[in-house]
């Protein structure tokens, strides 16, 4: 029995969709498989490539070793020449002398002369404290002074009277000996009076802070109209001399002795600071002493150097590397870092004589300095070495210099 009305729409069944989903699946899969297939064709590809670079090496080095053609290599020559001998150690900068200006009287500050952060020298006026009471004291203790001088003045006119006076037996000799005592009791107030007027004089230039050392003012401590004094803890400003600067930097404790032997010969030591990546050479010093002991907690000792920094690339509490130049050994046979190899044997290079033969060569090393290698023994100056490609060089490869690939 039909109950489906005219007017109604009619509800498709799962049947009569299936054929577009079955296409809608087929095609999705197909797409599939092609990503997989691609994916598979470009491993593939890789694998093959990766392959023939290793057949490739595996070939030279085969036909090396057989007599074939020869092996690409980069070649070196061994030289005599300079190396210098480096010790590296980390450093601080410090500045060489750090003031902290205090004021040494105590009243209200007028004004400061200085802009912080600029450069003062030995005398520049900092701060001024109001000088009125210490001017005014300095003014009555000149006038005592005057007061007592007269005073003396007439005592001495005295005593003089009683010594023509005494000749002529007209006064009694106890006369003229207390005045002997007064005259030289007003030369000793004379004397205190001269001493307080010096006194009040070094206080009212006290009133006048000035800069003890050349070098660089910091931030204002303390801002004019506030009332100093010569007990404060905090001080008026800090001076830091920063030319010369010092830097202090560790060494470890085997080469204090050498370090030491060369401060006793009386060697002017150099001292090279870099920045933290040792990138950049900052400022070149040299050592001026060594600490009196070693930390036994780092087995470490303290060096101080010296640099006149007048660029100001060195600024206090910033760290640097610091690298004491100890020697340059002269006339030593050189060679490239890059030639030195390390095996079970220790260290050795793969020379190549006059017929372009590769062959192991025992070597003895000594200082490592950039790009130079000390060859202590093993090696003589003229001799060619391996510096490129030496992991397709066996005993007996013949070598040739590849363009691409020369050493110095």
């Amino acid at each position: 029995m039909n109950f489906e009305s005219e007017g109604e729409p009619r509800m498709e069944t799962t049947a009569e969709k299936s054929p577009l989903l079955e296409r809608a699946h087929g095609r999705g899969a197909r797409q599939a498989s092609n990503r997989r297939w691609a994916l598979a064709a470009g491993a593939l590809l890789l694998a093959a490539a990766w392959g023939w670079h290793k057949h490739r090496l595996a070939v030279l080095a085969a036909a090396a070793h057989k007599g074939g053609g020869p092996v690409p290599v980069g070649i070196a020559q061994a030289r005599r020449g300079d190396i210098p001998v480096y010790l590296d150690g980390l450093g601080n900068v410090i500045a060489y002398y750090t003031v902290t200006v205090h004021s040494r009287v105590d009243g209200e500050l007028m004004s400061v002369g200085f802009k912080e952060g600029q450069f003062v020298h030995k005398g520049d006026v900092l701060a001024l404290i109001d000088p009125r009471p210490f001017q005014a004291a300095l003014d009555q203790a000149k006038g005592q002074l005057e007061r007592d001088r007269a005073l003396l003045a007439n005592a001495r006119l005295d005593l003089a009277r009683y010594k023509e006076l005494i000749t002529q037996d007209a006064i009694p000799k106890q006369q003229l000996d207390t005045q002997v005592a007064l005259v030289g009791q007003d030369v000793g107030t004379v004397q205190n009076d001269e001493a307080a007027v010096e006194a009040a004089q070094v206080q009212l230039d006290y009133c006048r802070i000035t800069s003890p050392i050349d070098g660089r003012v910091g931030l204002r401590l303390v801002d004019p109209g506030n009332i100093v004094h010569a007990a404060d803890a905090g001080g008026v400003v800090v001076v830091t001399q920063l030319q010369p600067i010092a830097v202090v930097f560790t060494l470890p404790e085997d080469v204090v002795p050498q370090v030491m032997r060369k401060i006793s010969e009386g060697a002017t030591l150099k001292v090279l600071a870099y920045n933290r990546d040792k990138s950049q050479l900052l400022a070149t010093g040299k050592l001026l002493t060594m600490d009196n002991q070693i930390d036994p907690t780092t087995g470490t000792s303290r060096l101080k150097a010296e640099f006149a920094n007048t660029d100001n690339a060195l600024f206090p509490n910033q760290f640097v590397n610091a690298r004491l130049l100890l020697e340059t050994r002269r006339g030593r046979v050189l060679a490239p870092a890059a030639a030195i190899l390390r095996g079970a044997q220790g260290t050795y290079v793969d020379a190549v004589d006059e017929n372009g033969v590769a062959s192991v060569r025992p070597v003895t090393v000594g200082v490592i300095e950039g790009a130079d290698a000390e060859i202590i023994s093993g090696l003589q100056p003229g001799e060619s070495v391996v510096v490129d490609g030496a992991d397709s060089v066996q005993p007996g490869s013949k070598v040739v210099a590849s363009s691409g690939a020369k050493g110095n």
